[in-house]
């Protein structure tokens, strides 16, 4: 079985079949701290209004609840 980061097995954790989750930036990161602004790129956002569907994992969340006073989060269920 292949190994994902932090030696993990790819399909340990969460169940992510079907669930997505539509990111968008809402307010800007000038003046914010330099973690936050990698944390908004790292997560595929650019600009204001800008949205992304991404799958809904530990990881993502994570980098969500950091950067939550930035963003909105919509759950998609397909």
């Amino acid at each position: 079985m292949p190994l994902g980061g932090a030696g993990r097995k790819v399909d340990e954790g969460v169940n992510t079949v079907g669930k997505k989750l539509k990111v968008k930036m809402v307010r800007s990161v000038i003046a914010r701290p330099e973690k936050q602004k990698k944390i908004i790129r790292g997560l595929g956002l650019r600009k204001i209004n800008g949205t992304v569907e991404l799958l809904d994992t530990p990881e993502i969340r994570g980098m969500i609840n950091k950067v939550s006073h930035l963003v909105s989060v919509e759950e998609i269920k397909e």
